[in-house]
């Protein structure tokens, strides 16, 4: 974990001119609003709004800030950073939530979008610094590809890189504004995947991502993400399967077991793993289980299961052994099995 405003890892120090950018206004419409939610912001904004300065995207954008009731110097900051911008022919929309409470990300963001005018919206959280190359690479794909949300390089689907059109955001709803605690950005996935939604990845690095001890990301707990991701499993995966196999007889995959409702806990027809000692076990018993009497559900060798599977297996963890082993199945993902690592 990094210290609190210091980066993990460091961006080169950019010594290039700023490039000429079409004007907006008189008649022409914003193509990229760069949104941007702050709140106590004073350590990291600086190099963050830098960043935004220094795009190289040579079409017309403007950067959308709201200010979430920040009490630090973050306003400052944004001030100067407004002329400097604007003197570079990138309008600034600056709004702020001036209580003593702030509302929280969800809100930060909805009312940022709601105030800015772009096409497209590119997110950035106020502790990250983006890649000069960022918005026009993201911007390429978008126009190729209207109703997904872009990502960037890296294991997962972070929020801090998202880049989606305008159209879309309002189609899939806003992010929610439930505050502190709540995974707005994870909950807004999961409605786009459900609205249809694709995922395309940019596969360039466009982001500087900070880890440290004030990231909002830390006020919601890993509790409230897992249950979140195994709703969503139930209702777009095993709402449509009359029976799986969970493929991890581990820690992880009695873990999912045992979340999941009872209505699916019965449809797990066997566990499997290639540990013998689990295997020679022969079984799980679910002890808090209600169910008289309480199921043994089998556990056996991943070649004697019978898909379609959940796969509870980090990838990238074994050298290469479980990718292999799920290979000379020859299942189709989507189909056959779903990973939920």
């Amino acid at each position: 974990m990094a210290e609190a405003g210091r980066a993990v890892g460091s961006p080169a120090a950019a010594r290039r001119p700023v490039p000429p950018r079409a004007p907006a206004g008189r008649g022409r419409a914003v193509q990229v609003s760069v949104i941007v939610p702050v709140h106590n912001s004073e350590c990291w904004l600086d190099e963050c709004l830098k960043s935004v300065w220094e795009q190289d995207f040579k079409e017309t954008m403007e950067l959308s800030i709201f200010n979430d009731a920040s009490k630090d110097g973050s306003a400052e900051i944004i001030e100067k950073w407004k002329i400097k911008l604007e003197d570079a022919g990138v309008p600034v929309i600056v709004g702020s939530n001036d209580s003593s409470q702030p509302r929280g990300v969800g809100f930060a963001k909805n009312q940022a979008v709601i105030q800015s005018s772009g096409t497209y919206l590119c997110f950035l959280d106020s502790d990250d610094v983006m890649m000069p190359q960022r918005v026009r690479l993201q911007h390429e794909a978008a126009v190729q590809h209207p109703n997904s949300v872009f990502t960037s390089h890296g294991p997962t689907v972070i929020m801090p890189t998202w880049f989606c059109s305008r159209e879309w955001f309002f189609h899939v709803g806003k992010f929610d504004e439930g505050g502190k605690g709540v995974p707005e950005d994870l909950l807004f996935f999961y409605k786009h995947i459900q609205k249809g939604g694709e995922v395309f990845r940019v596969n360039h690095c466009l982001l500087l991502y900070r880890y440290h001890p004030q990231a909002a990301t830390h006020s919601v707990l890993e509790g409230t993400i897992w249950n979140h991701r195994v709703r969503f499993l139930e209702d777009r995966v095993l709402s449509s399967w009359t029976s799986f196999t969970i493929w991890n007889a581990g820690k992880q995959g009695k873990k999912l077991y045992r979340s999941l409702s009872p209505a699916n806990r019965k449809k797990v027809a066997a566990f499997c793993d290639v540990d013998e000692k689990k295997i020679t076990k022969g079984f799980y018993t679910y002890e808090e289980s209600e169910e008289r009497p309480k199921r043994k559900i089998p556990i056996c060798h991943f070649r004697d299961a019978t898909p379609p599977f959940i796969i509870c297996v980090k990838l990238d963890l074994t050298g290469g052994a479980f990718e292999t082993n799920l290979n000379t199945l020859n299942l189709k993902e989507g189909m056959d099995y779903y990973h939920f690592n």
